[in-house]
């Protein structure tokens, strides 16, 4: 049984920053990548970014060179650190072992402008 447990959401002004933290049960978190996804209301969920297990990272383009993705797997958990954050990036964010049907219960972030 695999749990992932995000904090770190809230309310920010625009040009602000967050920074999101996902906490992963399991052994073997360290060789799984896993990613991070964000839905925001009428919206599909989509991707923000993913992380490898060698610690490599791609982003969507729309929040390249604002957001930074990392892990450390000696504590089993992900960040995604947020700058410069619009009100466009309002939504619930989601941390998601990739390849599985694991997902935490999500953590909501909201720009005001």
């Amino acid at each position: 049984q695999v749990q992932l447990v995000e904090s770190g959401g809230g309310l920010v002004q625009a040009g602000g920053s967050l920074r999101l933290s996902c906490a992963a049960s399991g052994s073997i978190f360290r060789i799984t990548a896993m990613g991070w996804y964000r839905q925001a209301p009428g919206k599909q969920r989509e991707l923000v970014a993913i992380t490898t297990s060698a610690g490599s990272t791609n982003y969507a383009d729309s929040v390249k060179g604002r957001f930074t993705a990392s892990r450390d797997n000696a504590k089993n958990t992900v960040y995604l650190q947020m700058n410069s954050l619009k009100p466009e990036d309002t939504a619930v964010y989601y941390c998601h072992k990739v390849g599985t049907n694991y997902w935490g219960q999500g953590t909501q972030v909201t720009v005001s402008s």
